[in-house]
């Protein structure tokens, strides 16, 4: 059975790309309740805001945004080297009382 799924959540899912699970972003969202997630390179930290808050249902009280540069890895044993490509890091605060249960798969 489909649901009828406002098109702004749409809008708002390409934004937020997918929540990031580390061992650092785990112990900061039990403790300062801030929240990590991979988000699309061209979105400013208000769309991301909204984007949270659409989502999740929470309230966003701060918003911190840094680009990822990719590293070289060498591809293979002779001079072929790549790299891994860059991207937008998104850490969110939330208001007190406001939570994500980001294992729960809520994207």
């Amino acid at each position: 059975m489909l649901r009828a799924v406002d098109p702004a959540i749409i809008e708002h899912r390409a934004i937020i790309l997918r929540p990031l699970v580390t061992e650092k972003s785990m112990r900061e969202s039990s403790e300062n309740n801030k929240y990590s997630f991979k988000v699309d390179p061209r979105a400013n930290k208000i769309q991301i805001a909204r984007a949270v808050e659409a989502i999740f249902n929470v309230r966003v009280t701060d918003v911190h945004t840094m680009n990822v540069v990719g590293k070289s890895r060498r591809r293979s044993y002779k001079y072929r080297i790549g790299k891994t490509a860059k991207w937008k890091k998104a850490i969110v605060t939330l208001a007190q009382g406001s939570t994500i249960d980001v294992l729960e798969g809520g994207l």
